[in-house]
This record gives structure tokens, sequence and C-alpha cells, in this order.
């Protein structure tokens, strides 16, 4: 009885995509630097900081009070622990799908694309879902909340279409293909 290995389930077809580890990884990635530039370094908001005003009726925890901000950074948190669980989930699926030349990965523009997609892509859902339908929060509230929300908004569309074109300007990666040579190097 033969056993077959992947990359002989593989032969024939198309090289294993960078394209769904990318986007997950840029979710992922996307998610901490808002979470750490937006939510700690600049505390322009937290999780549930506009609840006071949300289309939902979510209790409102003060941001500007101990227990308010209690709150608040127990839901950062928990929103830090799904970006986590992206980048691992992201990982696991761009490990299983380069089974050589790994380092290689990490210099391509196909997966550095897909990774800036990604990230457009949590700006896009978040920036729409959380600010515009929920209004749990907003990236700075104020009398001008919602010109930084188009922003957040426009930066997401900016990285997905960056991100594709770049995508698109690499090479396709074979992490079956063996690791090109050097001109002058021995064979």
């Amino acid at each position: 009885m033969a056993t077959t290995t992947a990359s002989e389930a593989r032969t024939g077809l198309e090289p294993a995509s960078l394209q769904l580890p990318g986007i997950v990884l840029g979710v992922g990635l996307g998610g901490f630097l808002d979470g750490i530039l937006l939510h700690q370094l600049l505390q322009w908001h937290h999780m549930l900081s506009s609840t006071n005003h949300d289309r939902i009726g979510v209790k409102y925890y003060n941001p500007h009070t101990v227990s308010g901000l209690e709150m608040n950074t127990l839901w950062d948190g928990i929103f830090h622990i799904v970006c986590w669980i992206a980048v691992l989930i992201g990982l696991a699926i761009l490990y299983s799908r380069v089974t050589h030349n790994r380092r290689r990965v990490w210099t391509s523009r196909v997966l550095w694309g897909w990774i800036l997609v990604g990230w457009g892509l949590f700006n896009l859902v978040e920036g729409i879902l959380d600010h515009h339908i929920l209004g749990i929060h907003h990236v700075r509230g104020g009398p001008h909340q919602v010109w930084w929300d188009i922003a957040f908004l426009v930066l997401g569309a900016l990285l997905v279409a960056g991100g594709w074109l770049l995508q698109r300007s690499g090479r396709p990666f074979d992490p079956e293909a063996p690791a090109p040579r050097l001109a002058g190097s021995p064979a």
C-alpha cells in the first residue's frame, strides 16, 4: 500500500495559493495595529467607548471612569485575542501550504500583497460594522467623528487596492519548487 505525500497529491495542480493565509494574517495584523495604535497608544477609542450613542442598546461604559475603562479594556483584550487567533490561523495555513523555501515566502510580493488586502478588509468590515452600523465606537469621537470614520474606510479601500496591485506584480510562488540558484553558484 503506497502513501501519497502532499507534493505528490498536488502534481498537476496549481501551487498552493498564498491568498488565504495572507488575507487571514492581514486581518489579524491589521486588527493588532488598530488595537495597539488607536485603543492603547493614542487612546482615541476603546471597543465600547461610544455605546452611549450606539444603535443596539449596549450599556455605556464611560472610558473616563475607572470602572468604565476597566470594562472597555476587557473588551479591547477580547478583541486582541481574536486578532491573535487570526494570526495563528494564518500562520498555520501558510505553514501547511509552504513546504519548501519557507524563508523565500517572506520576501514574496504575493504574500505581502495579500496581507495588505487582509488589513484593508479588516478596516472595511470593522469600520462599517462597529463605526457605522452598530455605532459602538468611532475612530475618534467628537464633532468630526464621521470624517475620521470615513477616512478609516478610505484607508481600508486603499490597502485592498494597493495589496491587490502588489500581489499581482509579484512572481507566483510555488512552494514545491526548488530554491533558485544564484548566478555563478556551484551546481
